[in-house]
């Protein structure tokens, strides 16, 4: 048997090659590993730099835990002042109760002065009050428990049964009130 050289005509192109996909991609990706990988020469930063970029970073690593702590202590003294407002209304009522019951006004007036201490040390720290009666009712600052007729104008505080307070720019407490809802109808109640 001799053998016949195929000329190039006749041998099959890679192209027409019957191989598979797979052995395709696979003989491509072989080829691909065997070649060096070749990487982009990366220049290094001058140090200069690298410092002002870390100080940088410092500085703002710094601004963050001050802002940080700011709202922790902030976060604190809110739930402090909210455990001490209960313990405020009810020596409100106490003087009350006392000017009612016609103590003696030395007494009275001891108690008026640890009130007003009170007061200061929460106007200190900048609790203020929340002033209702006489202005319209605003759902932001105020808890409306009822509505009655009065000589008000509607959406008006009447009453207030609970002081509200807050603590900077953000509502503390709202202060509980009762809402005009205007006047009377010709001897009608509601």
């Amino acid at each position: 048997m001799s053998k016949k050289k195929k000329t190039p005509a006749e041998e099959p192109k890679k192209e027409d090659s019957l191989e598979s996909p797979e052995e395709t991609i696979q003989e491509e990706a072989e080829e691909l590993l065997e070649e060096p990988v070749q990487e982009e020469p990366q220049e290094e930063e001058p140090i200069q730099l690298q410092l002002l970029r870390l100080k940088a970073d410092f500085d703002n690593f710094r601004k963050r835990q001050v802002r940080e702590r700011a709202a922790w202590i902030t976060r604190a003294n809110e739930e402090l002042f909210l455990e001490i407002l209960p313990v405020l209304d009810h020596y409100e009522l106490g003087l009350k109760s006392a000017k009612e019951h016609q103590t003696e006004d030395s007494v009275i007036e001891g108690f008026r002065l640890v009130y007003n201490q009170l007061l200061d040390l929460l106007k200190k720290s900048n609790v203020t009050l929340i002033e209702a009666v006489g202005n319209p009712f605003d759902p932001h600052l105020h808890e409306a428990l009822t509505h009655m007729p009065g000589d008000q104008p509607s959406e008006t505080v009447v009453t207030e049964v609970r002081r509200g307070y807050l603590l900077g720019e953000k509502l503390l407490r709202a202060a509980q009130v009762v809402v005009s809802s205007g006047p009377k109808e010709n001897g009608i109640e509601e």
